[in-house]
């Protein structure tokens, strides 16, 4: 189910490393990978907060909230 309200999604830089792990773990196809490497959010509005892109990242630099 898609929310009509975006999804806050937060990326620290700072601790990103580009790993990609958050773009291809993604079922809706939320991030996308830049072209420094780093993940994107292209379109928050299809992220049903299933928390596998924070769960999974490595560095704990995604954060996924509630709507904005």
């Amino acid at each position: 189910m898609t929310s009509s309200m975006p999804v806050l999604i937060e990326i620290d830089f700072d601790w990103c490393k580009a790993c990609g792990i958050c773009v291809n773990i993604c079922p809706r196809k939320v991030l996308a990978e830049a072209s420094d490497g780093s993940p994107e959010i292209i379109d928050a509005r299809r992220c049903t907060r299933c928390l596998l892109c924070e769960l999974i990242c490595p560095d704990f630099a995604i954060r996924v909230g509630r709507e904005k």
